[in-house]
């Protein structure tokens, strides 16, 4: 299901913060009630392989973020509790110590299948147990969102499972939207903070293209 340019799920879900607190967090409440930009990044598993890199990739640009008006938020399907181990195994050992921004524990699966990225290859029902049966890992892919001030989806993609992400093209897509809000211009492709942008128009297109 797409859900850019719609409002993001209205949920609470557990969290984990770095104090080894277990909290509650709505992330639509989170954009709207601090007036700020988030970014949502899910991750299959604590304690696998790539996904500490990503992790300690977004502390490292933390500080960029909040530049830019905009929360960094994990999330995996792991529990509060595993979160907290997670969080207390050094970085030398695959794990994420010194990562400061929340991570959701969203155990029950309800907001990652209203999002639709969980990995279920097939889903069966077993008539003489009266069950499903669900082929897959049933955890989610590397799926990102960047939702503005007001909780629209403004960006959502989705890697398999081997495929970490750029840290970098977020910033990038945070500037473009701020940019387009700001200024009302459309962004190029390959667009950076202080190039040229485009109005929204052929004759701004064409101008554009002859000078690039």
């Amino acid at each position: 299901m797409a859900f850019v340019g719609k409002k993001f799920p209205n949920l609470d879900v557990n969290a984990m913060n770095e104090m080894g607190d277990t909290i509650s967090v709505n992330v639509l409440e989170e954009a709207v009630n601090n007036k700020k930009k988030v970014l949502l990044f899910w991750y299959p598993k604590d304690f696998t392989f790539v996904c500490p890199t990503e992790l300690h990739a977004f502390q490292e640009a933390l500080g960029e973020f909040e530049k830019r008006n905009t929360l960094v938020i994990g999330a995996s399907c792991d529990t509060a509790e595993v979160h907290f181990a997670w969080l207390n195994t050094a970085k030398d050992n695959g794990g994420i110590e010194g990562v400061t921004y929340p991570l959701l524990a969203d155990s029950n699966r309800n907001l990652s299948s209203i999002l639709g990225i969980l990995d279920i290859t097939n889903e069966t029902y077993d008539e003489e147990t009266g069950t499903v049966q669900v082929e897959g890992d049933n955890v989610t892919y590397r799926a990102t969102y960047l939702i503005d001030e007001e909780g629209t989806v403004f960006h959502e993609s989705i890697n398999h499972m081997p495929l970490g992400r750029n840290v970098g093209e977020y910033l990038r897509l945070v500037d473009a939207y701020t940019h387009v809000q700001e200024k009302g211009e459309v962004c190029p492709a390959n667009w950076e903070e202080g190039k040229d942008a485009m109005n929204p128009n052929a004759k701004s297109t064409a101008e554009y293209l002859a000078a690039h």
